[in-house]
């Protein structure tokens, strides 16, 4: 068996999340066990009604939508660090209990740097994960200890967005 290694996608660019998705594809029509999950995301992401219908994929998604973190209140970003902990514990095991060949973790960074996860916690599972597990996160500004530990970075640079035109999030190419 392979040895799994350690993804990330990053930087301020569109295709992070779709990186992800086409590797979980990739791996699922390889006849691969995928856990995918996402924090910090709403649960209505298009590509979710399609990755739940592959065979091989697990999502795993958070019980609770949590928002926007830059709008809320100290006491909001207390129940998002409680859920996206509770969360990851949720996750990390599920994989190691189904023994998966991929893990995906989106929006992982957002959730790392703004300190909604246990950073040692994170750190651990990553130096401690199965040998032959596949893990990929996404987000912007990956930290330098997450890109120490992997073994593929890549960063996506945003040259150009609609989104600076005003142009709002559209569904089926954004969201």
């Amino acid at each position: 068996m392979d040895k799994g290694l350690i993804h990330i996608y990053t930087g301020d660019g569109k295709g992070k999340t779709t990186c992800c998705v086409g590797l979980t594809i990739r791996c699922a029509g390889n006849g691969g066990h995928v856990l995918f999950t996402q924090f910090l995301k709403d649960n209505k992401s298009s590509e979710l009604k399609v990755l739940k219908d592959i065979p091989g994929v697990h999502l795993l998604l958070c019980d609770k939508a949590l928002g926007f973190t830059f709008k809320m209140n100290d006491e909001q970003k207390a129940e998002v660090r409680k859920v996206c902990n509770a969360h990851f514990d949720r996750v990390t095991k599920a994989a190691m209990e189904e023994n998966v060949d991929l893990l995906v973790m989106d929006e992982m960074m957002a959730t790392y740097n703004g300190g909604y996860v246990d950073k040692e916690k994170v750190i651990d599972f990553l130096k401690n994960k199965p040998e032959s597990m596949e893990v990929v996160m996404t987000g912007r500004n990956a930290p330098e200890e997450l890109i120490g530990l992997a073994d593929y970075v890549s960063r996506i640079e945003k040259v150009k967005h609609p989104y600076d035109e005003g142009i709002h999030a559209r569904r089926g190419i954004e969201k």
